[in-house]
């Protein structure tokens, strides 16, 4: 009697799969049948639209690519009708190339754009005219200066000093390409295991727009009002100056010259021909709900500035082969918009960040 107890108690019962494993094993399966379904219904799909039109399945998906490129061109068109007409664009074309005989693009005057501060209520000129400054100890000035707002934390500005001659390659080129558009890369953080990990989730599109305002006077001191220039221009007047409005690029499409830029870099040419420096400010717009914050953070005003380096300084590369990267994206967007991809513009972003 022991034994057969023995014997049964041994007996091998079958194993029963937990309801969950069984479930996920049946879940794979039907996912897979799925799959394999859509793919043939797609390829049968395919050969009855080629057999319609009478052609074979390989010249179909050609004919499917070639029209993917025109719906491309189309929208890149529609994108650059969204940029209103400029005021002024009989400058000569930048760069060893040839024109193309293409016809400038016209960008309209911002209505919404501040009062233009002087730049006499920020430096006292007086001063730095009554005794030898370099363009060096000017930088230094204007940089300490704005480091000392907002309670000497410099937060919602952003300055920069450039030479004379590096502007004026900036005055040609922006005059001729007005408009451009930045991406600003959106960092996500996330937790993972207690500790800070940064992922590079999307980009934010800046829509960037350049206005020109009329040749600032040259100053003189006023202890001595016939004091002559410092550094004499070849023009023997200072350039113009200028604006650089950066507007998300949905907010301005959505309302066009009533959208609130969220970046203004003001560039001061009153110190062109005196010193052979301009003085760049930009200005981080305060948050309608709150004051004390900024539409952007500190980075994002540098990156976007550092746009216009990026995008429109321009070295001579006469004979030297191909153009840089940032150079070709601009040309492309304003004179061929069918080779301009934003694929590149956002790789392009991601190498000089």
């Amino acid at each position: 009697m022991n034994v057969r107890l023995l014997t049964r108690s041994l007996k091998v019962r079958p194993r029963v799969l937990p309801t969950s494993t069984s479930r996920c094993i049946v879940s794979r399966r039907a996912i897979s049948d799925d799959a394999a379904e859509r793919k043939f219904k797609y390829l049968d799909k395919l050969r009855q639209k080629a057999e319609e039109s009478g052609l074979t399945v390989e010249k179909l998906v050609e004919k499917a690519k070639s029209e993917e490129v025109e719906r491309r061109k189309a929208e890149a068109e529609k994108l650059r009708a969204t940029i209103p007409a400029p005021q002024t664009t009989s400058h000569a074309p930048v760069g060893s190339t040839k024109s193309k005989n293409v016809p400038p693009v016209q960008i309209g005057e911002r209505k919404d754009a501040p009062p233009f501060r002087p730049l006499s209520s920020i430096l006292n000129l007086d001063r730095i005219l009554a005794a030898p400054h370099t363009a060096d100890q000017i930088s230094a000035l204007w940089t300490t200066y704005h480091a000392s707002r907002s309670g000497g934390t410099g937060r919602g500005f952003v300055c920069a000093a450039i030479s004379v001659e590096q502007y004026h390659k900036l005055e040609i080129t922006a005059k001729r390409y007005p408009a451009f558009v930045v991406p600003l890369p959106r960092i996500q953080v996330g937790s993972e295991k207690g500790e800070m990990a940064l992922e590079e989730v999307a980009h934010e599109f800046f829509f960037l727009q350049w206005d020109f305002h009329p040749s600032p006077p040259i100053p003189t001191s006023s202890d001595d009002p016939f004091a002559k220039p410092i550094h004499r221009t070849a023009e023997g007047s200072n350039p113009p100056s200028a604006t650089v409005l950066f507007t998300p690029l949905q907010e301005y499409k959505l309302r066009d010259s009533f959208a609130t830029p969220y970046l203004i870099l003001t560039v001061y040419t009153d110190l062109a021909t005196t010193h052979g420096t301009v003085l760049l400010r930009g200005e981080i717009t305060p948050s309608p709900a709150d004051p004390a914050k900024f539409l952007l953070s500190q980075l994002d005003a540098q990156a976007l500035t550092l746009a216009i380096q990026k995008f429109y300084l321009w070295n001579d590369h006469t004979g030297s082969g191909e153009l840089p990267e940032g150079q070709r994206l601009l040309r492309a967007f304003h004179e061929a918009p069918e080779d301009f991809k934003w694929e590149d513009l956002l790789k392009f972003s991601k190498l000089t960040i």
